[in-house]
């Protein structure tokens, strides 16, 4: 049996994408979850993004998050220290 198929580009986009949706999907369940009022352009943006590692980022935040508007801003823990601060 050929299995060269599964190998294939067109495979691996199909297991992208899937993964995307199972993310996006993951994160609009936290946030309902948490009981975090889901705007409509929020949800569209969260279905839209295609970006693995963005999802994987804004489903983190969604944990711990006060509201949408904390997923998608940038933390001063997703940065580098400067000069003189602190580290944990």
């Amino acid at each position: 049996m050929d299995k060269s198929f599964y190998t294939s580009w067109i495979v691996e986009e199909i297991r992208e994408e899937g993964r995307q949706q199972g993310c996006q999907k993951g994160l609009l369940l936290v946030l309902e979850g948490r009981g975090i009022d889901i705007p409509e352009e929020v949800r569209e943006r969260i279905t839209t993004c295609r970006d693995f590692d963005l999802l994987k980022t804004w489903t983190q935040r969604a944990g711990t998050a006060a509201s949408t508007a904390d997923i998608f801003t940038e933390e001063a823990t997703d940065r580098e220290p400067s000069a003189g601060e602190d580290q944990l």
